[in-house]
Formats: structure tokens, C-alpha cells, sequence
């Protein structure tokens, strides 16, 4: 029998995938599909792909995968093992969430900003998610105001939130409702615990932030997509050490930094990189304030570190 249906979870071999006849299978990749498709990525299928699934008689819980639809969108990101190859995070979504937070553990602007460029790239609409707010005082609840007004600035939604508190999590729901979303971060930002808000009756294990490194420790392996019970779909990834821009050229770089695009268009030249040309507006807009120095930082991090060899 041949029908649809949707992967939930990759495991890298083995594939969970709702069939259209509501029936949740474990699914494997027919060989040669493998062959036909000539993927690059580590991963030929990821959560959020619609498949074509074949089943044979008797094997009601299982299937072959024989075929993958156009994908709408996906997120990349460099794959584990090597960051000149690309891993596929997940299909076909709605928007992308970074849970961040700057405390226990702290997640960098850099890090912020290279999720955010990485969602330009894929055009996928980016929200951020700044968690555990409530263990913020002075100085930190100072810098979480700034950050919050410089990426509301930019023309992000961000979201504060408390999850191990329960505390603003209606406008979560409500950004979430009817809408498949990817949702990212540091391990040990508290998706976890958050996840357990949203859908009791999971009971996702949580970690603790490790005393001795101060980082978070793995909770999720693979990918996996849940159901939300007031509609809408979450997918959950495995806690994101590092997040390496992949498949991006230098002279794009700047047109995924909204707030460099729009002084761009007034650079002496139009290929302007921003590094050292003369007549460059974006280094005036840092020099009288119109440009984040931070943000600009962030540009030339990752502009440094981009080679332009693609695979």
C-alpha cells in the first residue's frame, strides 16, 4: 500500500512518520532513494518532511520510505562531525524560536546572532525567547533590557519568560497556536522544562546546568516533533553547543543582518563588504550610534570565519 505522511522523529536510521491513515509507523529509507536524490547533507530526511511511504502485509507499524515532497523551507546547520558539511534541522516550518538566556547557562549575542542569520538565509521567520528571567537582578536585568529593545529594534518579537515558574507563557501559546515551530538553543536553556508546560503529559527528562562547566547538559538526542494540544506542532532539537553558518557567501552576509541592510543601500559602492571600504555607510552607523557596535561585531565574526568553499 502506498500513502503520505509526515516524519516526527529521525534517529538517523530509523524514522518515525505519522501516515495520512493516522497510523504512527517506524520507517526506514529504501536504498536506492538514497542514491536517486544525490543529497549532500548528513541527513537525507529530517523532521517536518512529507514522505511517501510503502507498506507490505502484515507489517502494519512499519514501512519503507520510497519518496520525500518538495520541501518549502528546512534549517541547516553545520553537521557535528564536520562543519563543512551541512545537517538538515528541520522541514517545512512556520517560524523558528532560540530559547536564550544569560544566566545558567549564558547565551552569547554571537550565538543569537548567527541563529538569526541562518533564519534570513532559509527565510524562516525568527522569534526569540529570552528564558529564566526571573533569576535576573541589576546588572543582568539592565542588560536583558537592552537586548530586548535592540532585537524589538531590529524587528524580531522576543518573549521573557520563567518556565520552572510558569510566568509568561500565555504569549507563548498564543505565538505557538496552529503553527509548526522549531524550537532551538543551549542545552540546559530550559526547552525541557518548557516543552512539560506546554504538554504535560510528555514528562520530557530535564537535566540540571552542570556545576563544574556551567553549561547545560543533553537532554534531547535527536530531533522530534510533538503535537500541542491547543493546535499546532513543536519540533524539539538536541542542545546547540555551537551554531556554524553554513552555505553562505561573504558578499551575502550583510543582507541577512536586517539593520545592515538597511544602511547598506547607501554604501559608495554597491559590492560594499563592509570591512574597509571607504564611503561604507555601515561603518558611519556604528561610528554615530544608528548601528549596534555589537551587531557589527557579530557581522565581521562571522564574515571571518566564512571561507566561501561550499559543499
Amino acid at each position: 500500500m502506498t500513502l503520505q505522511g509526515l516524519v516526527y522523529k529521525s534517529t538517523g536510521s530509523w524514522y518515525t512518520v505519522l501516515g495520512d491513515d493516522g497510523i504512527m509507523r517506524a520507517c526506514r529509507i529504501r536504498g536506492k532513494f538514497k542514491i536517486d536524490r544525490a543529497i549532500t547533507s548528513t541527513n537525507p530526511i529530517a523532521v517536518g518532511d512529507r514522505v511517501t511511504l510503502e507498506t507490505e502485509d502484515g507489517q502494519e507499524e512499519q514501512a519503507m520510505i520510497t519518496g520525500i515532497a518538495e520541501r518549502r523551507n528546512y534549517l541547516v546547520r553545520s553537521a557535528p562531525q564536520s562543519r563543512h558539511q551541512k545537517h538538515i534541522v528541520a522541514a517545512n516550518l512556520d517560524q523558528s524560536l532560540l530559547i536564550a538566556t544569560l544566566r545558567d547557562p549564558r547565551t552569547s549575542l554571537g550565538f543569537i546572532d548567527r541563529f538569526l542569520v541562518s533564519c534570513e538565509a532559509y527565510h524562516i521567520p525568527a522569534v526569540l525567547v529570552f528564558n529564566k528571567t526571573d533569576l535576573l537582578e541589576g546588572e543582568e536585568r539592565e542588560e536583558l533590557d537592552a537586548m530586548v529593545k535592540l532585537y524589538e529594534g531590529i524587528g524580531y518579537p522576543v518573549l521573557c519568560i520563567a518556565a520552572g515558574k510558569g510566568e509568561g507563557l500565555e504569549p507563548f501559546r498564543a505565538l505557538l497556536h496552529d503553527k509548526t515551530s522549531l524550537l532551538t538553543g543551549h542545552s540546559g536553556v530550559g526547552k525541557s522544562t518548557l516543552i512539560n508546560c506546554l504538554i504535560p503529559d510528555r514528562d520530557i527528562r530535564v537535566q540540571e546546568v552542570s556545576e563544574w562547566s556551567g553549561k547545560g547538559m543533553h537532554t534531547t538526542t535527536f530531533a522530534e516533533m510533538y503535537d500541542l494540544p491547543f493546535g499546532g506542532r513543536l519540533i524539539d532539537t538536541p542542545g546547540i553547543r555551537e551554531l556554524g553558518v553554513i552555505d553562505i557567501k561573504r558578499a551575502e552576509l550583510g543582507g541577512y543582518f536586517p539593520d545592515i541592510r538597511a544602511l547598506a543601500t547607501s554604501c559608495r559602492y554597491n559590492n560594499c563588504t563592509h570591512v574597509n571600504e571607504p564611503g561604507c555607510a555601515v561603518h558611519e552607523g556604528v561610528r554615530s550610534g544608528v548601528l549596534s557596535e555589537e551587531r557589527y561585531i557579530s557581522y565581521r565574526k562571522i564574515f571571518d570565519s566564512i571561507s566561501d568553499i561550499h559543499y
